[in-house]
Formats: structure tokens, C-alpha cells, sequence
């Protein structure tokens, strides 16, 4: 039986079930947690939390896309998820040895990106990693319409209120990690040589995570 409240008035099936599951699936940790550690740890508190806002804006255009049915178009195309999944890889695995190689002076650790263009800079990293992993769009896709009744009155705008509901918990989470994840960071960004060892292996992580999502695989 479906809870009532919120349930009635929105057209959703069991809301409370779906926020327990929406918690649990986002304290589990995936490819958006370690892109956010990795720039906490790499660049300090305000990149992390940019981070996790631009994770949270690309899970936005995913719930809209979903909604309005644009992301089915995806999930039935082999070869557009395709597309989709190796553009993202290689957009990963660019930021990756960009950081990498990068020469430049480290930052100091209250600078938390160098600066407003450089907070915006991980914002739109953020949205665009989230945007270009077509699974993300098969999630929500696969997971929303369980939750929503069969008599909603408005299937679009029950789906958009379930991605909403996600999409909050999870930035709440994302934005917890950053912060834990940055407050280890200030204890190691003592030197420059430990800042630029961090920005490495944040490198790394990135080209990790490309390279686990061109390998990636969904039944379509």
C-alpha cells in the first residue's frame, strides 16, 4: 500500500520507501563521490562543494530529461549510449592528465580553486561528468517510475518531484563529503611538493573514472 500524504497529493507510490532507498543508494559511493573527494582533496573546501553542486545541477538535467522522455531516447539506442558513454570517458581522461601535467604553482590551501573563474571552472567539470554518463540517465529512467502511481494526474511532474526528492538527499551527502574530504585535505597541504602529489593523483582518479566508464556496459 502506498503512503499516504505526499503520496496522494503528488501521484507517488510508497514516498517514504523511495526516500529510504534514495539515502541508502546515495551513501553508497560511486564514480560522483570520488570526483568530489578527489577536488576536495586536490583544491580545498570550496572546490569540493562546487563539486557536489555541479554533480547535483547534472542529476537535475538528467531528472528533466527523464521527464520529458528525451533520456528514453537514450536508453533504446545502443549507439547513442555509446556516443554518450565515450564522450564522457574521454572528457574524464582529458581533465585528467591535464592535471597531470599541469607546471603551474601550486594553490595555497585556503584558495579553494584560485578564485571565483576557478570555482566555476569545477562547477561546469561537475555538471558536465554528470551529464555525459549516459547511466545516470538509465537510473533515473529504471528508478523514479517504480514510485510513481498509475493514477498520478501528472506523470511528468511526479517524476520531476522524485528527482528533486533524490536530488536533495543526495546533495546534502555530497556536500558532507566535501567537507570531511577538504578538512583531511588542510592537514596536507603543509608543502607545495604534498599539493602537487594530491593534484596528481586527482589526475589519476579522473582518468580512472573514464576509463571505467568507456568499459562500462548496460543491457539496452
Amino acid at each position: 500500500m502506498g503512503d499516504p500524504g505526499l503520496g496522494m497529493i503528488a501521484g507517488l507510490e510508497n514516498p517514504l520507501v523511495f526516500l529510504g532507498a534514495g539515502i541508502l543508494l546515495n551513501l553508497y559511493p560511486g564514480p560522483d563521490t570520488l570526483y568530489i573527494i578527489g577536488r576536495s582533496l586536490a583544491q580545498g573546501r570550496g572546490a569540493g562543494v562546487c563539486a557536489a553542486l555541479g554533480i547535483s545541477s547534472g542529476a537535475l538535467i538528467h531528472t528533466l530529461l527523464g521527464a520529458f522522455g528525451l533520456s528514453a531516447l537514450l536508453a533504446a539506442s545502443a549507439s547513442a549510449f555509446t556516443i554518450i558513454k565515450y564522450l564522457g570517458a574521454v572528457y574524464l581522461i582529458y581533465q585528467g592528465l591535464r592535471l597531470i601535467f599541469d607546471r603551474s604553482a601550486p594553490a595555497r590551501p585556503g584558495s579553494n580553486g584560485k578564485g571565483t573563474s576557478g570555482l566555476l571552472r569545477i562547477y561546469r567539470q561537475g555538471v558536465l561528468t554528470n551529464v555525459l554518463n549516459p547511466k545516470v540517465a538509465i537510473f533515473f529512467l529504471a528508478f523514479l517510475p517504480q514510485f510513481i502511481s498509475v493514477s498520478s494526474p501528472n506523470k511528468v511532474l511526479s517524476f520531476i518531484l522524485l528527482g528533486l526528492i533524490f536530488i536533495t538527499t543526495g546533495t546534502i551527502w555530497c556536500i558532507i563529503v566535501a567537507l570531511f574530504s577538504s578538512a583531511i585535505a588542510a592537514r596536507l597541504h603543509d608543502s607545495g611538493s604534498n599539493t602537487s602529489r594530491l593534484k596528481q593523483i586527482n589526475g589519476l582518479l579522473f582518468m580512472l573514472l573514464g576509463l571505467k566508464l568507456a568499459a562500462s556496459k548496460v543491457d539496452l
